[in-house]
């Protein structure tokens, strides 16, 4: 049987997750080619490297290794990122998805701290939980990711801790070298406390941008 990869749109207040094809190539090579400061331990392409990026993301959903999104903005239409579900896990006996990851994560400059992550990842959790039944989600990120460690545990997921030489390095100057990897999860059991505290979160964020003159 295969996995059920192929996740629908999304749609939050924020923002909504659209599954990537070659009509997002423009938008994310003008959200890539924002301020890159931010990227030193993520792998995000070059403005002249989406097209190659887009196909190799296809390749891994064709191989059912991946379900790739285009983050968009609600308010303006702009694609802001990028984000998937991917390595998913089947239950022992084989029948659906018993743990699914997120990952390849990442945004423009503009939309970081906006509440997009916040929102897109309250998103695929609840999909993943909700529709999919999965028993855990993971989130994993370079261990010296300071950034992006703080990040994802601001989405209530919790360490697990570090795992050594766990994979492929996305610093540069580092392509033949293995990082640790720092990994997060959220398990169904969770899931409840951590959709009302996602949903008063970002509830929260609403009323502010609404109170604005």
């Amino acid at each position: 049987m295969a996995l059920p990869l192929e996740g629908p749109v999304l749609e939050g207040a924020l923002v909504r997750l659209e599954p990537l094809g070659h009509h997002h190539a423009a938008g994310l090579a003008e959200a890539a080619s924002e301020n890159r400061a931010t990227y030193g331990f993520t792998s995000v392409p070059g403005p002249d490297e989406v097209g190659a990026y887009i196909d190799a993301q296809l390749g891994r959903a064709a191989d059912g290794l991946l379900a790739p999104y285009a983050q968009v903005s609600a308010a303006t239409g702009r694609v802001v990122g990028h984000t998937s579900f991917w390595d998913p896990r089947p239950w022992p006996a084989g029948e659906g998805l018993c743990a699914i990851e997120i990952g390849f994560t990442w945004l423009a400059a503009s939309a970081q701290g906006t509440g997009v992550n916040t929102e897109a990842k309250y998103l695929l959790f609840r999909h993943a939980f909700e529709v999919w039944g999965v028993a855990r989600v993971d989130l994993k990120t370079d261990a010296r990711n300071a950034r992006s460690r703080a990040a994802i545990a601001s989405v209530g997921a919790t360490f697990e801790g570090v795992l050594r030489n766990w994979g492929r390095s996305w610093a540069p100057g580092e392509e033949d070298r293995l990082r640790d990897s720092a990994v997060f999860s959220v398990v169904a059991e969770e899931w409840p406390e951590r959709r009302a505290a996602l949903e008063e979160r970002l509830a929260a964020r609403r009323a502010a941008r609404g109170a604005r003159p």
